[in-house]
């Protein structure tokens, strides 16, 4: 029972991960009913411009090179970079498309995709980097010793990273003049409008939002994994989360997250040597699958989305 507790704290914490991905699908298609199939994109060339940003700050300034400073202004670089990547693409690719059929939006995210894997890959080099966010990945002593239990350390971290995220956003959607007006968008884009809402400021808020939630992600996701263009593919993860959360729900992304973490877990540990293996890479799908022939709209989605 014990190896069985230790291997579904594993999947939940994963879980969390996933969630932070779908967080940005989430934001995006909740405000202006767009699929941005390019998050991925935008996690992997956060991640890349952070580590390129380490690499040569302490060239152009003589700062030591992995020292606090050069980490932080590394993050505010590279989060400006995000915030104005998430805004210019709103208002120089998507604004021009409003009232297009989905299937346009959809396809001008895909091409979004090549070009801000391009851009990225153009500015920093396409070479696998590490990441260090100072957090060892190794087990919790403790719970090792009183439990016999094997927990990673950053995977525990990096869950309370995310989660603090989770928690800053709500309050933010909650209780301040832009969230409320983010609400109203993503509620009845036409009613917003009559109240005087500007919806083209709450797109742009909404995309350099997104930016923002893709540097956290690409920060935990490329110190776990490495910065590499793998990276891009962290949005595919994102998918069966979305399908189970709902598509329009913050709350949804999160427990869609933890049920897609702790079954693909689970799944991977006692089902994979029934089954040759590799089970984790498409469990997740299937379980989606099935889903979607339950409760189409998700657990928390709406049944009927109306857009503009």
């Amino acid at each position: 029972m014990t190896f069985f507790f230790e291997v579904l704290i594993g999947g939940l914490l994963s879980g969390v991960l996933y969630a932070l991905v779908a967080l940005g699908f989430v934001l995006i298609f909740k405000a202006s009913g767009v699929f941005n199939f390019a998050q991925g994109a935008m996690v992997f060339f956060a991640a890349l411009t952070f580590v390129g940003f380490t690499e040569v700050l302490p060239g152009w300034f003589g700062l030591e090179p992995g020292s606090g400073l050069v980490f932080w202004l590394a993050f505010a670089l590279a989060l400006a970079s995000m915030i104005v990547l998430g805004i210019a693409t709103e208002k120089v690719v998507l604004r021009k498309l409003v009232n297009q059929p989905p299937i346009t939006l959809f396809m001008a995210t895909i091409g979004l995709t090549f070009f801000i894997e391009g851009l990225a890959q153009a500015f920093w080099g396409a070479n696998v980097r590490g990441l260090e966010l100072g957090i060892a990945d190794e087990p919790i002593m403790w719970m090792l010793d009183e439990y016999n239990m094997i927990i990673s350390k950053f995977d525990l971290i990096a869950a309370g990273m995310a989660l603090v995220m989770f928690v800053v956003l709500a309050l933010m959607f909650q209780y301040t003049r832009v969230g409320r007006a983010l609400r109203a968008v993503a509620d009845d884009h036409q009613a917003a409008l009559s109240v005087g809402i500007p919806l083209k400021h709450i797109w742009a808020i909404v995309w350099g939002v997104a930016g923002f939630v893709a540097l956290i992600a690409g920060l935990i996701w490329g110190a776990r994994s490495g910065v590499q263009f793998a990276l891009t593919f962290t949005a595919l993860k994102a998918l069966p989360v979305l399908i189970l959360g709902g598509f329009t729900s913050v709350p949804g992304a999160i427990l869609g997250g933890l049920i897609i973490g702790a079954s693909e877990k689970l799944a991977e540990v006692y089902i994979g040597p029934f089954v040759g293996g590799g089970i984790e890479s498409w469990f997740p799908y299937i379980l989606a699958m099935f889903f979607l022939l339950i409760r189409p709209e998700g657990l928390f989605g709406e049944k009927h989305i109306d857009r503009v």
